[in-house]
């Protein structure tokens, strides 16, 4: 690549021109020159193996799919493709796309202060840290805001460590927790993993659903001397495949980390804020944990946001020196205005009622699908509208993804399961979209060989 400074400072001013028009007035054929040029921009310039996983890319025909616009639970792409996203940005869009209360309200805040200055106390963010005070079970009060939810798992473990003087954790296999080093270090998939050992010293891994694992896991660490700081666990395993544990186990993981002495994490990044048809995750099972972890939704699907939020026992240790834990972008006024107007959407329109009645709907469907075609699922499993659908053989799961692909619905598989795909919509998408969206996943299902 050759150095052209002049070059590189008119292809931006020449793209922040098509970003400034209005999205119907870009020319059809800038719309195709752009599609074409990003599939170069992918391969030359981001990760060329992108562009082999991306159905946008291997069935889109002549033009890839490439993102334009999009409102509520439709995404249009550069040709004015229309597609029903039932993926929701992998927990993202909880609230939809632009949903429009959320981005007035970060227009607004634009408009006012779009960072603060690392110096005075910024309102945005004591006021949300208060909301969220007031919605986390028991007492859990205080919290650091960050950009991603791997960086709040990162936090937390740092937390942990701090408080409790020790080094080592326990998680859960096939959980995911972010590809930062310390959030990889808990992550129970060996794929994402080995290239990179050692990483961090200390964790174990145990089944996901078994706290008698867990007290063994505790157990054996005391006994030859490890010291373990803290549990880890997704209330609901997202990327497994929406898996949910016994009804006893996270009362028993609360119960058996108080008997030895460590604490409980919940990475809530994919179940919180309504997604599972409660608040959090840890709600179906009336259980407070010593520390939680936010992201994804938080941040209303228009800003990043994410934070990790604990005790004010365990916050101490944070106070002799608040500069232990820092971040420069973290909890900015846009974020946190974006949060907090998602929070009341999120109160507004009842969101964990509606991903709790239409994750209900949706298993019914496709459960009778399971019924009618045989030999296609293997379970579906999920609570709310975090949903797994989980197949027979890699192979059937692609098939479905991708001919949901040519019949205008977004969705992908996971990444710590190869033969589940996500049904993880906007919590407020309207019964037509689903009822339109399970109708041809039915379609594709008849054009599958049968076994």
């Amino acid at each position: 690549m050759t150095r052209d400074i002049k070059k590189a400072f008119q292809e931006a001013t020449d793209f922040v021109d098509i970003i400034k028009q209005p999205v119907g007035e870009v020319s059809l054929d800038d719309r195709k020159a752009i599609a074409t040029e990003t599939v170069e921009n992918f391969r030359d310039y981001i990760n060329k193996g992108f562009l082999e996983y991306r159905k946008s890319v291997t069935e889109a025909g002549s033009f890839a799919v490439t993102e334009w616009t999009g409102q509520g639970s439709i995404l249009v792409d550069a040709l004015e493709r229309e597609y029903i996203d039932i993926l929701g940005g992998f927990g993202l869009y909880s609230y939809g796309i632009r949903h429009p209360k959320i981005v007035e309200a970060v227009k607004a805040q634009l408009d006012r202060s779009p960072q603060y200055s690392q110096e005075m106390l910024d309102p945005l963010r004591a006021k949300l840290a208060r909301v969220i005070a007031h919605l986390t079970p028991g007492d859990i009060q205080y919290g650091f805001f960050a950009n991603s939810g791997t960086e709040a798992v990162e936090g937390a473990m740092k937390l942990a460590k701090f408080y409790t003087g020790k080094k080592g954790f326990i998680s859960m296999l096939k959980g995911f927790h972010g590809k930062t080093l310390g959030s990889l270090s808990l992550m129970g998939k060996n794929d994402y993993r080995a290239p990179l050992l050692p990483l961090l010293e200390g964790v174990r891994h145990v089944p996901f659903g078994d706290a008698d694992a867990v007290e063994q896991e505790l157990k054996n660490a005391l006994a030859v001397g490890d010291d373990i700081a803290g549990v880890v666990a997704e209330p609901i395993q997202g990327e497994a495949g929406a898996i949910v544990p016994p009804d006893d186990y996270w009362p028993r993981l609360r119960e058996i980390c108080d008997k030895y002495g460590v604490l409980l994490i919940a990475d809530e990044v994919q179940t919180g804020f309504g997604r599972t048809g409660e608040i959090f995750g840890v709600d179906h099972w009336d259980v407070t944990p010593d520390i939680m972890c936010f992201g994804k939704a938080l941040g209303g699907g228009v800003v990043p946001m994410s934070g990790f939020f604990s005790t004010p026992k365990i916050w101490e240790v944070m106070e002799p020196n608040p500069f232990m834990h820092t971040t420069t972008t973290g909890g900015n006024p846009l974020a946190c205005a974006s949060a907090l107007a998602a929070l009341t959407v999120m109160h507004e329109e009842d969101l964990p009622r509606q991903a709790k009645e239409k994750g209900e709907y949706v298993k019914k469907r496709l459960n009778e699908m399971a019924d009618t075609y045989p030999g296609i699922f293997d379970t579906i499993s999920g609570r709310g509208l975090l949903i797994g659908m989980q197949f027979v053989s890699d192979e059937i799961g692609y098939a479905v993804a991708s001919g949901l692909f040519a019949r205008g619905v977004i969705t992908a598989g996971t990444l710590t399961n190869a033969k589940c795909i996500r049904f993880e919509p906007a919590l407020n998408i309207p019964y037509e979209l689903l009822d339109e969206a399970l109708n041809k996943m039915e379609d594709v299902i008849k054009t599958l060989p049968k076994n």
